[in-house]
């Protein structure tokens, strides 16, 4: 899957303006923007959360049904596209600042581009610190440090408490 300014900028930051009004009115939260092609197909993936509950289909809709003429009318986007609303998931990815903040202290997993020199393709741990390399701790209580250039993506990892079952 091909991404294109999945960071601020670009069609992801014209877009974000337009966005961010909706989903506050409707009580979300704007979790990331991606513009991507999937096979022929390009994808506006407008990725939303909320606080204090999961996110409902209905909360897609909304959002979509809103988006969809304010995009129309400012037309940031040169090329034919699909809108696609959705939540950012139990395994959500850390592309922006903020999120690594938020996630501070709880675990999550790298994806490295290439294994590291013990074949390892991910590791998991207890996200420490971002600002100048990714900082986890291990199950087995190291502290690791790691390169950002060699994390392909950083998800968070949902912690289901399983006594509430």
């Amino acid at each position: 899957m091909a991404k294109q300014n999945a960071a601020p900028g670009g069609i992801a930051g014209a877009v974000a303006p337009l966005a961010e009004p909706i989903t506050d009115e409707l009580g979300l939260n704007l979790w990331d923007i991606r513009f991507v092609k999937e096979g022929a197909t390009w994808i506006l993936r407008v990725v939303i959360d909320r606080e204090d509950e999961p996110v409902s289909i209905n909360d897609c809709v909304a959002v979509s049904r809103k988006l969809s003429p304010v995009l129309d009318e400012a037309d940031p986007i040169p090329q034919s596209y699909c809108l696609e609303v959705t939540s950012p998931g139990a395994d959500r990815e850390l592309t922006r600042p903020e999120h690594y903040a938020y996630y501070e202290g709880y675990p999550v997993t790298l994806k490295f581009y290439r294994p590291d020199e013990n074949g390892q393709k991910e590791i998991s741990g207890i996200l420490l610190a971002w600002e100048d390399g990714i900082s986890i701790q291990t199950e087995e209580d190291e502290t690791v440090v790691f390169d950002k250039k060699l994390v392909a993506a950083v998800h968070a990892i949902d912690v289901w408490d399983d006594e509430e079952a």
